[in-house]
């Protein structure tokens, strides 16, 4: 059955918005879709702004999408000054998803986002399937992935989670969990999406529900395997009942990504559906 998901998310419901799929977060608002919810993870912000890749950047595959976004985002100052605000004032727990092309600059970020009032939690994205050639830290192998969290870590102050979002490789997963875990990682994040290719060859990632499964598998290992490392599941999560079958398997908390893109409400009424459990 699930930890206590009570130092990962602000509700009693366990239930997040993952990266990339909730915009700023005033566009789910308008729609109800931050309601309740026990947590907002911010689309991932680099050093420096970012344009985004070419399009198409999402094209629908069977049970999923494929994505090739290339990180579009504000950069740190740009975020720091137009999105976190808003996000704060809303009294959403923040989560902040980074990326970057070297140690100095994760820790640069962390740095800075950990002295940001309201920001709860850091979330490395360390290996975007998106992003291949793009110029950030290749966090691959389970000791680079690791020297990110190390780096983020050092300076990070006391009351700001670390958690750590490898590649979605099943077979070493509990070998990267359990050296995010050494390094001084809060909770690992599983899984991201796999690595695909977009229709005219880009390198992207698949998402939705095509995911689901393997996304139960891996935190069912991972939790069984790493028992200290808290699990945040995502990948592939439709309702509540795909919310309380990760919790069931071991994880802490449970982010809603691709389901918001039809429905912007997904997570707001998971969360409220299992708040109606108790």
């Amino acid at each position: 059955m699930s930890r206590d998901p009570g130092p990962v998310t602000g509700s009693d419901a366990p239930v997040l918005v993952a990266s990339g799929c909730g915009g700023t977060g005033r566009e789910l608002d308008a729609l109800g879709g931050l309601d309740g919810i026990g947590g907002f993870v911010t689309r991932t912000i680099t050093l420096d702004a970012r344009d985004g890749g070419p399009r198409p950047r999402v094209v629908e595959s069977p049970s999923g999408f494929r994505y090739a976004v290339g990180l579009q985002n504000p950069g740190i100052d740009g975020f720091l000054a137009l999105e976190l605000p808003w996000l704060v004032s809303r009294g959403i727990r923040v989560a902040v998803s980074i990326s970057a092309a070297s140690l100095g600059e994760y820790a640069d970020l962390g740095r800075r986002l950990g002295r940001s009032p309201g920001v709860a939690a850091i979330e490395l994205n360390l290996v975007p399937p998106d992003a291949a050639g793009a110029g950030l830290f290749d966090a691959r192998e389970p000791f680079q992935a690791a020297r990110v969290v190390g780096a983020v870590r050092r300076d990070l102050p006391a009351g700001v989670q670390l958690w750590a979002k490898p590649s979605a490789d099943p077979g070493r997963l509990a070998e990267t969990a359990r050296a995010l875990a050494e390094a001084g990682a809060d909770a690992v994040v599983l899984v991201n999406g796999l690595p695909a290719l977009m229709p005219d060859g880009r390198p992207a990632g698949l998402a939705g529900p095509a995911i689901g499964p393997l996304a139960l598998r891996c935190v069912h290992d991972v939790a069984s395997q790493v028992p200290d490392l808290p699990v945040i599941a995502a990948g592939g999560v439709v309702d509540a009942d795909d919310v309380r079958a990760l919790l069931d398997v071991g994880a802490v908390a449970v982010q809603v990504g691709s389901a918001l893109l039809h429905d912007p409400t997904a997570a707001a009424r998971a969360a409220a559906t299992l708040r109606g459990d108790a």
